[in-house]
């Protein structure tokens, strides 16, 4: 039997790559990225020439099989995504059950993740916590936004750009616009930023500035005791 590597990789600041990381992908025989021409750049700036094949959410299901006879061949393989770890609202998770049900060992490094700074630049609790990951568009998503609002747990979200102001202002009206929250962005990259306040504020900042890049949403649980905060911009 082989071995399956996930690897995380920097969400944003190159030095943010192990270098376990850059030796795992070296040495494998073969790296499966989410897009190859995304991660060519991290494997070029590495020096990794390792080979490099896709599997991303289009084509996993036609890809996983072929990948674990890979494995149960002997061969060692890695797989990254374009930013993060993998199995995080990226592709992994039908990878690694599949490796389970065969018997291949599996190896998560730890790395980065987005969600786990925003967490804790949020200033919410972070002893209890609820992943969301991305909102259904369309089917089921006034029901999670519902849960999210009677949660008694801080919530995280990941949402794009376009459709921040949208899914903040959904949230306000269904936690009230008083409920604190967090919006963080581009986290680790050189204008990385947090803005902390209430949703209704939120919403309003964020109507007048129209955010870019990768967004991180963090919603206080249902009667949550922290402390009041006003909107504040945290900048590294």
């Amino acid at each position: 039997m082989g071995k399956l590597y996930i690897v995380p990789t920097p969400v944003g600041n190159m030095a943010d790559m192990t270098p376990r990381a850059v030796e795992i992908l070296k040495s494998c025989d073969r790296i499966y990225a989410e897009d190859t021409r995304t991660s060519g750049v991290l494997l070029r700036h590495f020096d990794i020439s390792t080979p490099c094949s896709s599997h991303h959410k289009f084509n996993e299901h036609a890809t996983v099989r072929p990948i674990v006879e890979q494995l149960m061949a002997g061969e060692t393989v890695a797989l990254i995504s374009d930013a993060g770890t993998p199995g995080i609202s990226d592709p992994g998770f039908l990878l690694t059950r599949e490796c389970r049900r065969e018997g291949i060992e599996v190896e998560t490094l730890p790395g980065p993740t987005a969600f786990v700074p925003a967490l804790v630049n949020s200033g919410l609790p972070t002893d209890r916590f609820i992943f969301e990951g991305f909102l259904p568009q369309k089917k089921g998503r006034q029901t999670r936004i519902d849960r999210i609002a009677s949660s008694d747990c801080t919530s995280i979200i990941y949402e794009s750009p376009l459709r921040l102001v949208k899914t903040l202002q959904q949230l306000s009206d269904a936690c009230g616009a008083e409920r604190e929250a967090s919006v963080s962005r581009e986290i680790s990259k050189l204008h990385n930023s947090t803005v902390n306040g209430t949703l209704g504020e939120l919403v309003a900042h964020f109507s007048e500035n129209i955010p870019r890049g990768e967004i991180v949403i963090i919603v206080a649980a249902q009667n949550c005791d922290t402390p009041k905060v006003h909107k504040n911009k945290y900048k590294d």
